[in-house]
């Protein structure tokens, strides 16, 4: 007894569809998930994967049964049947593909504006948007003095730039985040600055459960930061603000890349992201309050070799070359004023 065509259609149906939504929800192609809107931006790689998946199926399934149902015979030699086209069949294959990319359209522009990408502004400090504020190294067009109706003023300072990233999501329009921390990019690092607290690092650290907003500027070209977990990439340009603002989640230690071809050492532009608890941030954000403002050399983060005596300059490197203390000392500018003293 021969199944119905028709029978058979819709097992395939089946099978086609079980096979697409298992693997596009377990295709395991993205990394940890470490903020709260992650989860929003994996749907929208699932349902992507899911559709993929289905439509590669079908048309490699339809490409390897043609291939075999409808090869050449042996000994036959003849033409095969003409074929003009079918229109409602072009018609389908043509919406079809149309109506998939519509609506993950309109699927995507939800989630971005869920997300705060339609109004970066709704949280946004407008004072930042100050001409007179704008990051050294940034580019301004202004006339040329002397240029006919033309001044040689600048053009006031006021909020006449609309930031440029992911801003407050509609439920927290109008509200502060918890943390602000400003970001500047430039050949080749990241220099992270936690505001009035006085701290500066070249990691990211922050604590998991709370709102975060990074302010993000260029002292040079056009970078971007990104961190894969987060599912959130900004671009950092000169002169112009950019910004983030999301939700860490989980806590743990993640690669901060610039994604954006920026010079020569492009690639070494990394450092990391450590999202502690907010127990932990705290202890953390205290302890470099207190180194920052430590005057203690061995405590301090960096100093300038132009400030230190040749013995101060060595006294990191002196076990390793063998030189005894006493050398060193004997290096010390005290050391050379006493000696002339008693000549």
């Amino acid at each position: 007894m021969s199944v119905p065509n028709s029978i058979l259609t819709m097992l395939a149906g089946i099978a086609l569809t079980l096979v697409s939504l298992w693997y596009g929800h377990n295709h395991g192609l993205m990394p940890v998930a470490a903020s709260a809107e992650a989860s929003a931006v994996d749907d929208l790689f699932n349902t992507m994967m899911t559709i993929s998946t289905g439509l590669f199926i079908l048309v490699q399934g339809v490409l390897i049964i043609s291939a075999i149902r409808y090869r050449r015979r042996k000994d036959d030699n003849t033409d095969g049947p003409p074929v003009h086209g079918n229109v409602p069949l072009e018609i389908l294959w043509t919406a079809i593909p149309a109506v998939i990319v519509l609506g993950i359209s309109v699927y995507s522009f939800e989630i971005y504006n869920s997300m705060g990408g339609l109004d970066p502004m709704a949280s946004h400090d407008h004072s930042r948007m100050q001409m007179a504020k704008m990051p050294p190294g940034s580019a301004i067009a202004a006339p040329l003095p002397g240029e006919a109706g033309e001044t040689s003023q600048m053009p006031p300072a006021g909020p006449r730039l609309v930031a440029v990233g992911i801003g407050a999501s509609p439920d927290e329009q109008g509200k502060q985040a918890d943390l602000t921390v400003e970001v500047t990019g430039l050949q080749f690092a990241w220099i992270f600055n936690y505001g009035e607290s006085g701290v500066t690092s070249g990691e990211l650290h922050l604590p998991a459960g709370r709102e975060v907003q990074l302010n993000i500027a260029a002292s040079d070209v056009i970078h971007a930061l990104w961190v894969p977990e987060l599912r959130l990439k900004q671009d950092a340009i000169p002169g112009r603000a950019t910004e983030l603002r999301f939700k860490p989640t989980k806590a743990g230690d993640y690669a901060v890349v610039c994604a954006e071809l920026c010079g020569s050492y492009h690639g070494s532009m990394r450092t990391r992201m450590i999202v502690h608890t907010p127990e932990e941030f705290d202890s953390w954000l205290a302890s470099q309050q207190e180194v920052a403002s430590s005057e203690n050399l061995e405590r301090a983060v960096a100093v300038s070799p132009a400030n230190l005596s040749d013995g101060e300059f060595l006294a990191p490197y002196a076990a390793e070359m063998g030189i005894e203390k006493q050398t060193l000392e004997q290096l010390h500018p005290s050391h050379h004023a006493a000696h002339h003293a008693g000549n």
